[in-house]
């Protein structure tokens, strides 16, 4: 199994189940509370990101293919090692592909540009696990600027502590 199967099958083991919880923004089509339809989001794909998908009825291979192509290509996940590739992709597809690019370069200490070039992939490959700790942390500090973290911030944590149990690190 490859890096990309072995992420999404954690990734999506995360986001699986279909949330219809009105509360949050990204289950709107309009991305916003009441805006739009509330369609919900499954395997971590939402009506906010994907407002033209019929998300109650989305599939595994469907969400696979989604996030390959828009989260996993975006963050260069093919040439980071693993788990930078997981840790990244995970922030890519819950907090969006360009906070995890410029998070990263943060934690790695490269100019924070949000292009994934050769100093960045350098870096990357060079990466410890203080580095990656330090990722995390940066997770949680844009988790605790959020107007919603009073809400959701629990599940977040939770999420951010399961990635890390589960890439074994």
């Amino acid at each position: 199994m490859g890096n990309f199967e072995k992420a999404f099958a954690i990734v999506v083991g995360v986001e699986a189940r279909l949330s219809l919880d009105p509360n949050d923004p990204g289950n709107w089509t309009g991305g916003a509370r009441g805006a739009g339809v509330l369609k919900g989001t499954k395997y971590g794909i939402s009506a906010k990101a994907y407002p033209n998908e019929d998300i109650a009825n989305l599939t595994l291979d469907r969400a696979q293919a989604l996030y390959r192509a828009d989260y996993w290509n975006k963050v260069s996940g093919d040439a980071l090692p693993y788990p930078l590739c997981l840790l990244v992709f995970d922030c890519a597809v819950n907090q969006g592909e360009g906070i995890a690019r410029t998070r990263m370069q943060t934690a790695l200490g490269v100019v924070a540009d949000g292009v994934i070039g050769p100093k960045t992939i350098a870096a990357a490959q060079a990466s410890t696990v203080e580095h990656w700790g330090a990722f995390m942390t940066l997770r949680r500090h844009r988790y605790e600027q959020s107007p919603d973290y009073p809400r959701y911030g629990d599940g977040w944590s939770n999420r951010l502590f399961i990635v890390c149990l589960l890439s074994g690190a």
